[in-house]
């Protein structure tokens, strides 16, 4: 009965905390809410990029170091709640300088934006490792997608929570910028700080192999190239998610294409996440029935596929008007949340458990396209235009689900 009651608090730590980070995120949804806030204080989409590839890239370039860093600890739960409560700050650092800096001075509300998503970012990718080992060493290897599924469903439902509240706060005539974004941004600070209750009542097991002694950074650094050469279904992993990455580009310039083409207002901010988290909701019982069918391969697969046909979507409907727009924000909640279900358990599938912390920091520093890509997306943005650029994104997601084919055996 007690082993039970332990899996039940384990269960329901891992839930709580996805209810409240998915409200939480609603607040500053990357694909709606935050293209549309740094609209307010600048039209550079070199800038928008630049802000979007740290908000997606600092945590894998800093991955390395945390992995190095933690690797030699046995217990990792205290560095996941370090990491919450960063972002939480950082959620109020950017309510505070948005409410008072929005309207007076943008220059240095979008100067300050640079330092907050730094920390909202590097943060995450501190908690990540720690989060991901704590799954690994307290949910069996069988259970783990069916987990991430079920934390899925139930994040998508507080996402839906959280999209009627920014649907609110934006659709209301008398609270005007920069208000709505602040009020936004505070509740994001207290959803974060509510999100890390769960795990103080978690019970983590000690790590069965550490290094008794912490090795150097350089020596570290120099088993790199081993790790990625001797496992093969690694560097297919690497390969694959950093052509999939191209997809993650394109995320946030689908708002400001909206914008654009249909020089909508703010009230399609709330209609658009609604429909995007609608996207979330359905898609868990499709990707949950592939979960219990499949291994995460699949998973992986069938998003990178549905990744590459959302592009063409959006060039279709560009033409029907701003309404019909919304079938692209649909499709969006289901490659975002078949990210979560999938590519994480498949990197825990292949990953052993005695260099599980390198392969995650390996994995986050050499997805080096997560980076790059959102500023080059506003450069081909710039330059090829909308179209040309969505349907470079389609025939590349296309040839990375070619990869993750497996051949017959003769």
């Amino acid at each position: 009965m007690s082993s039970q009651n332990n899996n039940i608090k384990t269960y329901g730590a891992f839930i709580w905390h996805g209810f409240f980070l998915a409200l939480t995120m609603s607040m500053l949804d990357l694909n709606t809410v935050f293209p549309a806030l740094i609209s307010r204080f600048t039209d550079s989409k070199i800038v928008f990029g630049s802000l979007y590839s740290i908000m997606l890239g600092a945590p894998l370039v800093f991955n390395l170091i945390f992995s190095h860093y933690l690797k030699t600890y046995s217990r990792k739960k205290k560095f996941l709640m370090i990491g919450i409560y960063m972002r939480s700050l950082s959620f109020l650092g950017m309510a505070v300088f948005t409410y008072f800096y929005g309207l007076k001075n943008p220059t240095i509300a979008i100067r300050s934006f640079f330092l907050w998503i730094f920390l909202f970012s590097v943060s995450a990718g501190f908690a990540g490792i720690a989060y991901a080992d704590l799954i690994a060493k307290t949910i069996p290897r069988k259970k783990r997608t069916e987990l991430y599924a079920v934390k899925q469903f139930v994040s998508s439902l507080a996402a839906l929570g959280g999209g009627l509240i920014v649907s609110r706060i934006f659709s209301l005539k008398t609270l005007l910028f920069p208000a709505n974004y602040s009020i936004s941004l505070s509740i994001g600070f207290v959803g974060l700080f509510l999100s890390s209750l769960g795990f103080w009542i978690l019970k983590e097991p000690e790590s069965k192999e550490i290094p008794e002694e912490k090795e150097k950074f350089r020596d570290y650094l120099k088993k790199i190239p081993y790790y990625v050469k001797s496992d093969l279904s690694f560097q297919k992993y690497i390969i694959v998610e950093n052509m999939a990455s191209f997809s993650v580009m394109i995320l946030p310039f689908y708002m400001l294409f909206a914008k654009d083409i249909f020089q909508i207002d703010n009230s399609y901010i709330g209609r658009y996440l609604i429909f995007q988290i609608s996207g979330t909701l359905l898609s868990n019982l499709v990707w949950g029935y592939l979960a219990k069918k499949f291994d995460s391969k699949q998973i992986v697969k069938t998003c990178i596929m549905l990744g590459g046909l959302i592009p063409l979507v959006a060039i279709a409907t560009s033409f029907l008007g701003a309404d019909y727009f919304s079938i692209v924000f649909f499709l969006l909640g289901f490659i975002i949340s078949g990210r979560k279900i999938g590519f994480e358990p498949y990197l825990l599938d292949i990953a052993p458990e005695k260099h599980r912390t390198e392969y995650l920091g390996i994995r986050g520093t050499l997805n080096i396209f997560v980076v790059i890509l959102p500023i080059l997306g506003g450069f081909f943005i710039n330059t090829l235009g909308y179209f040309l650029t969505f349907g470079l994104v389609s025939i590349i997601m296309l040839l990375a689900s070619m990869l993750l084919i497996t051949p017959k055996s003769s």
